[in-house]
């Protein structure tokens, strides 16, 4: 739930309107088992535009992409991105789009509680009244929304944009109607009333002070948060102090208590008390929260086949936007499987005896399971071979029973195998909240009943169960409209649920939010020879791209391929297609120096290299027979930093296609190019005097690894030419430090190509969150403006630093043909569902032939070049055309994508600093 924390009062207020279960406890023994490094589990997603699903873990392919030369990324060819969930674990913190107001909110709570009042150490209780059967919900009636006060000003660095300031809106392009996945939430009362609640003589036990409060419903009312100090209402009471008696039941001891009145807090500061009324909705609708969101297991969409089955879910958050307050709703859907952890290690005994359990450890250690007794989901940290359900534990009352009967007492749950192992899942302490003085106690889980989640490496890399999954979690945008509809139907038509927002003073409306945005012009691609293109529809020139001649060609004429004997028949038609093809797209090849290699070992790669590598190579391309990081990160490694030079690497299997090799050898020709330091295609961006840079971090700590940034640069006025840095950092610090070094090389580079330093910088920083924006406002932007001192007293351009966000839940439709449709390339929004706080827009840059599309959101952290808004949205949607692996628009601005690659390359693979011989060219694409 967005805007919620873990730990301290989002902790309590996320207990503040749910109804206590009595679930009995899971069986726990003390002590830990044996440490074991941290795994990342393994997530499958697909990304915004790819039409097969993407393996991932951690974050990024486990595949090196440059094996395959048409480049399926998430941000480049145009299919629409599965709603799916697989394999995420429990998330700490807040989510994208509240961090900020949540903070706000549980610092005005924590302000107003009694000093001895510890966060974190106290539950949140709240009794909600439900209507009688009797009652029909009636659908209120439609109200303006209304605000006594403005949402809180946040306090920032002056060079930042302010909060309190009105921006500018967009002028350009053709009105382009729209719907939105946000509902209006309209609040009929003031908001929320926050009162302290004191006992005398104090009241120790929390449990006591919940029934002395309890007695008075009477005054307060029966819709209530209550945390054993702090309450809040949905009304105000008579006075702002309020004196009740009550007696304590040990001993009929008289004790007062008194309510007084501490703030008022409007609808605009409630988004978190707001939330957590959504989470409480959610449960009464019979919705099972699985990881982060809700999701229904009454309605599967099973796929029997792979012994899968996905339960279809919603992702919701109430935020404040410029239009008001709303409900922002998508859909979701969580992959499980319907195999469990026992038949998942029999399988791997089957195959593997002698060392069976190394291999369990490896396959289990670091996933997530499923106990669907509960529908909870646990990481697993460890096997525990020398337990088994027979064993036993100290039950909470002290009882010793087994494991056997637990299951059997708890959950009615009969065990079939009783010599089966294991599983350990180490809770964590939640974020915020300070650990007690023992250790959290380790669960213990039987195999038996967890259910796997996530996919193997054998279905990934089947083709039909990736599609059979893309066909249940690819949907439309009127999938998505009736889906969200019947959210806000099954709302009203439930009574208990009704009267959860009606209380409170809410009402949702019953449809989504329509509103208007802009379609930008197309731009004019501009290719070799003067010749220039216009952008279709599509926004796609992958024909021209390959027909039409280069901006710079460079001539490929002393070369190396290396390959087996056996891909070696696959070697030579490559280089004779290479030589049939190049000339027609502006530059010649030659014939290289082939070389074939008796076996596949990694060693005879890379002998073969160091012993025929000399100063006139421009380029070694090597065939690698299977995929194999290892192998690919060891070639890249001496590339890249023993001995520089392009290089490009290519799966056997991807030229074995005679039908295709015409395709793909005209996309690696390019691609090599433009490692030599060719220019493919360019546009029309007026400005001059301008540098543009991208920045992105990659994070591999599943690993150990440190964090790498990427920082990329233009070194020309038409911005095909990069100059590329990356920087090494602590382990998950999303934050650069090191953006000085960076930069200032980058300015030196641009003035050695200019002679003369850029008048105007713009920054574009992908990978932050809602919650760092302030920060890499006032953090790196301040970095960066200290680099301008160390090059001439005198320099200080403007600059521009804009943040680009991609893995977003926002969705625009286009109204078409009396339907919704995806949006345009070039549609744009910057109204409505846009921050008060930041100068902020959504983008769609990319065409989707399958599903729904995902905009990009733009939040500009920092301006001062004078500009209008209108050109910054033109030059983010110009910069989407400029990515060479792909003769096409992609999700992010091409900067953001350079440094990207760059750092995934360095943090998968190299895990140094590439030789500086190479940062002037593209070699990492």
């Amino acid at each position: 739930m967005s805007g919620l924390g873990r730990g301290g009062r989002g902790a309590l207020l996320l207990k503040a309107l749910e109804t206590p279960m009595k679930i009995p406890g899971q069986p726990v023994q003390n002590g830990n088992s044996s440490s074991l490094s941290e795994i990342k589990p393994v997530a499958i997603t697909t990304d915004t535009n790819s039409n097969v699903l993407t393996s991932k873990v951690n974050g990024h392919s486990s595949t090196p992409s440059e094996i395959k030369p048409a480049e399926n990324l998430s941000n480049l060819n145009g299919h629409s991105q599965p709603d799916i969930k697989v394999s995420v674990p429990v998330v700490h913190g807040t989510a994208n789009g509240h961090g900020i107001l949540a903070h706000q909110l549980s610092k005005q709570l924590s302000t107003n509680l009694p000093e001895q009042q510890t966060p974190g150490k106290t539950s949140l209780t709240c009794i909600s009244p439900t209507l009688p059967a009797s009652v029909s919900p009636s659908l209120p009636t439609q109200s303006k929304i209304q605000s006594k006060s403005p949402v809180p000003v946040i306090e920032m660095d002056s060079m930042s944009i302010n909060s309190g300031k009105s921006f500018e809106k967009g002028t350009q392009g053709t009105a382009n109607p729209m719907y939105l996945n946000f509902v209006r939430l309209k609040c009929r009362n003031e908001g929320a009333f926050q009162y302290n609640v004191s006992f005398n003589p104090p009241i120790e036990s929390k449990n006591m002070r919940f029934g002395m409060l309890k007695e008075h419903t009477e005054v307060i009312g029966k819709a209530k948060a209550f945390d054993g100090s702090t309450l809040f209402l949905p009304h105000r009471l008579p006075q702002p102090q309020i004196n009740l008696t009550s007696k304590r039941q040990t001993d009929n001891t008289a004790v007062q208590v008194t309510i007084t009145l501490v703030k008022v807090l409007a609808p605009s500061q409630c988004m978190q008390l707001y939330n957590v009324l959504l989470r409480r909705i959610m449960k009464i609708l019979e919705l099972q929260q699985v990881g982060r969101y809700y999701y229904d297991p009454k309605s599967p969409a099973m796929i029997p086949q792979h012994k899968l089955e996905l339960w279809p879910g919603y992702i919701t958050a109430i935020q404040a936007y410029e239009g008001g307050i709303m409900l922002l709703a998508d859909v979701s859907h969580r992959l499980l499987r319907t195999d469990t952890c026992l038949n998942y290690m029999y399988d791997i005994i089957q195959k593997n005896q002698q060392d069976y359990q190394n291999e369990v450890t490896k396959k289990l250690v670091g996933t997530i399971v499923l106990t669907r007794y509960n529908n909870k989901t646990y990481r697993i940290d460890d096997i525990a071979w020398d337990k088994t359900p027979e064993s036993t534990f100290t039950y909470h009352d002290g009882e010793e029973m087994s494991y056997v009967e637990y299951y059997k007492k708890s959950y009615n749950k009969e065990l079939s195998d009783l010599g089966q192992p294991l599983l350990i899942h180490r809770p964590k302490e939640p974020k915020g909240v300070k650990p007690k003085g023992k250790p959290l106690e380790v669960i213990c889980l039987i195999p038996e009943l967890c259910s796997m989640t996530g996919l193997t490496d054998d279905m990934r890399a089947d083709f039909r169960v990736m599609k059979d999954i893309a066909q249940h979690t690819r949907i439309t945008p009127n999938q998505r409209q009736m889906a969200m509809r019947k959210y806000i139907k099954n709302i009203y038509n439930n009574p208990t649920a009704l009267a959860e927002l009606e209380n409170w003073g809410l009402h949702l409306e019953e449809d989504l939010l329509k509103t208007e945005g802009r379609l930008l012009p197309p731009e004019k691609i501009i290719l070799g020879n003067n010749k220039s293109i216009i952008c279709n529809r599509e926004a796609d020139w992958g024909k021209e791209a390959t027909r039409e001649a280069v901006i710079t060609g460079i001539d490929i004429n002393s070369w190396m391929v290396i390959s087996t004997k056996r891909d070696q028949p696959k070697a030579f038609e490559f280089v004779q297609t290479m030589k049939q093809c190049c000339p027609q797209m502006g530059f010649k090849c030659g014939d290289p120096f082939f070389f074939a290699l008796n076996d596949d070992r990694t060693e005879t790669y890379l002998r073969t290299i160091r012993e025929n590598l000399n100063q006139k190579v421009q380029c070694v391309v090597c065939i690698f027979p299977t995929s194999r990081d290892d192998r690919y990160a060891a070639v890249k490694k001496l590339c890249c930093i023993e001995s520089p030079v392009p290089s490009q690497m290519i799966n056997a299997r991807t030229i074995s296609q005679a039908n295709k090799l015409r395709s793909v050898t005209q996309k690696v020709a390019l691609q090599i190019n433009v490692k030599l330091g060719g220019e493919l295609w360019a546009l029309n961006i007026p400005m001059k005097n301008v540098m543009i840079c991208g920045i992105d971090v990659h994070h591999d700590t599943s690993k150990g690894s440190r964090s790498v940034g990427g920082f990329v640069a233009s070194t020309n006025s038409t911005f095909t030419r990069w100059y590329s840095r990356c920087v090494f950092q602590n382990i998950g610090q999303e934050l650069i430090d090191g953006l000085k070094l960076c930069f200032v090389g980058a300015l030196k580079k641009y003035h050695d190509e200019n002679h003369s330093l850029p008048e105007k910088i713009f920054v574009f920083r992908d990978g932050v969150g809602d919650g760092q924006l302030e920060i890499v406002s006032n953090y790196e932007v301040k970095q960066l403006q200290d680099c301008f001192p160390l090059l001439n007293d005198s320099y200080h351009p403007k600059m521009c630093v804009v943040v680009v966000q991609k893995r977003i839940s926002q969705r625009l439709f286009a109204i078409q043909n009396g339907g919704l449709e995806n949006p345009a390339p070039g549609s744009v929004l910057d109204h409505t569902v846009t921050r008060k706080d930041w100068f902020d827009f959504f983008l769609v840059s990319q065409h989707v032939r399958q599903g729904t599309v995902t905009p990009t959101h733009y939040v500009v952290v920092y301006d001062d070049t004078g500009l209008k808004p209108d050109h910054i949205q033109r030059l983010s949607y110009k910069l989407t055309h400029l990515y060479y692996n792909w003769p096409g628009t992609i999700r992010v601005p091409a900067p953001c994508q350079y440094a990207h690659k760059l750092a995934f390359l360095v943090g998968t693979s190299l895990h140094k600093d590439p030789a500086l011989e190479l940062s002037d060219r593209l070699f990492f694409l």
